[in-house]
């Protein structure tokens, strides 16, 4: 009875076999059968306008920019922060304003399955005040400074350094409204830049508050009505829905209205005048290099008192173009109140991580500067079946060694894989063969004189150390 379930069972997994493998065949076909069509159509898929791969050889600027971002948070005592991309679009609509290019221009807004509108974050400010409200931070000790890094959403048009889809690093700080928050975040955005050895410079002005912004903003308007047939076709816009952002413009032609423009500070209260005094005051004590620019406006409707912009200050690179600031802040001390919250008075900035690698490569063209390439420290070839497979654990043996190790099983010859350590001109090279598999030793080989030793593989940690000179 046994024998006979048993053929049974085994009559079952057989057939069953075959039936996964008729299905598996069936997908296969169909899968080649599509590719074949595709082949035949010629479709090939690209990236999306205003979008981008970062590929190997871009990785290591994104990187430097991240420590240094990273390495600054540390030291100034900021903790990261990370918000979701998709947000409510009237999160947006609300803090950044109607009557701005991003919200009545740039947002990419669309309804989820539930009939609500969303939207891809086209900043971080906003959503970090959400999260402070949210989760009650007025409650930790102020001021809570938090910084993110990470990407954007804007549908703009696509230019040097500027992009649909773009990462930005950001500073906040949230809950004092002492003027040295602001010369604080100044200093850390400038060392950003000083720390990638870039130089630079820094707008700074005060909008004031929104009652001394409107006293100002009706003066502007009727300036710039006299004027209307000389500016361009979106300030002619801005004219009726934001004044302000027509001292935003780039554009040539708008460039000599401007010049004689009314200036915001013959509107400002004393209050804010000696709040912007203040934060410059810290500015010369720290010399940084800056200017203050009376027509420095930014394009986001909650900011109050202290805006500034950071700008490339080298030669062979023009900065009047509408994507040369490299990034900006300033205050938005009614934000949380706007959004529902109690007052909070906050400020922060934002820069462009595309800029600033930008920047970073014209900087080194100038100036004839090659990036310092990372080769590693020592390179394992390996001969043989057993030998990779050792190698392999060596190698991850070694990991938190602190040596770089270069490898590259794939390559069998050896004369091929040492060809590799020199073209990275890797000092030293460790060759394992059959034989000192057996004999569990590996050998040293300095790349330089050819000079060779025999070592237990016990022991290759502390003599590679040595060599290299990590303690």
């Amino acid at each position: 009875m046994k024998k006979i379930k048993t053929q049974k069972n085994k009559n079952i997994r057989a057939s069953a076999k075959k039936q996964i493998s008729k299905s598996v065949e069936k997908k296969v076909k169909k899968i080649e059968e599509q590719v074949e069509v595709k082949h035949k159509s010629g479709k090939t898929f690209n990236v999306l306008r205003g979008m981008k791969d970062i590929l190997p050889p871009e990785e290591k600027y994104w990187r430097i920019c991240y420590h240094a971002a990273e390495n600054l948070a540390k030291f100034f005592q900021f903790g990261r922060i990370e918000t979701p991309l998709l947000e409510e679009a009237n999160l947006f609509i609300r803090s950044i304003g109607k009557g701005t290019d991003v919200v009545d221009k740039e947002m990419y807004v669309f309804e989820d399955s539930d009939g609500e509108k969303i939207c891809l974050r086209p900043e971080a400010t906003a959503s970090i005040a959400r999260a402070y409200i949210g989760h009650g931070m007025w409650n930790n000790s102020q001021p809570v400074k938090l910084w993110y890094w990470g990407p954007m959403f804007r549908h703009d048009r696509p230019q040097a350094g500027r992009y649909r889809e773009f990462f930005q690093v950001g500073f906040e700080t949230l809950g004092n409204a002492d003027p040295s928050v602001d010369a604080e975040l100044i200093l850390v955005a400038y060392n950003f830049y000083k720390d990638l050895g870039l130089p630079v410079n820094v707008r700074v002005n005060s909008i004031g508050f929104p009652e001394e912004r409107q006293r100002y903003k009706t003066a502007l308007a009727d300036y710039y009505r006299a004027k209307r047939n000389r500016l361009c076709d979106d300030c002619k816009h801005r004219l009726a829905k934001n004044p302000l952002r027509l001292l935003d413009c780039k554009q040539e032609q708008c460039q000599s209205v401007k010049e004689d423009a009314p200036q915001i500070v013959d509107w400002l209260e004393e209050e804010s005048k000696n709040h912007l005094m203040k934060v410059v005051e810290y500015l010369d004590e720290l010399s940084i290099p800056y200017v203050l620019d009376p027509t420095l406006v930014r394009g986001l409707d909650y900011y109050t008192r202290t805006v500034f912009e950071i700008y490339t200050a080298f030669e062979g690179v023009e900065n009047t173009s509408a994507q040369s600031a490299l990034g900006g802040g300033g205050r938005y001390d009614l934000l949380a109140e706007q959004m529902g919250g109690r007052p909070v008075p906050a400020g922060g900035f934002a820069l462009g991580v595309e800029r600033a690698i930008l920047a970073i490569k014209q900087f080194n063209e100038l100036n004839k500067i090659e990036m310092p390439q990372e080769s590693p420290d020592l390179f394992f070839a390996q001969l043989g079946d057993k030998a990779k497979k050792r190698a392999m654990k060596i190698i991850n043996d070694l990991r938190n060694s602190g040596l770089k190790i270069g490898y590259n099983f794939t390559k069998d010859s050896l004369k091929s894989q040492l060809e590799i350590a020199n073209s990275q001109k890797i000092p030293y090279a460790l060759i394992l063969g059959q034989k000192e598999v057996q004999d569990n030793s590996i050998i040293i080989r300095d790349m330089e004189s050819g000079n060779q030793e025999i070592v237990d593989q016990q022991k290759i940690k502390a003599i590679m150390l040595k060599k290299i000179g990590i303690k």
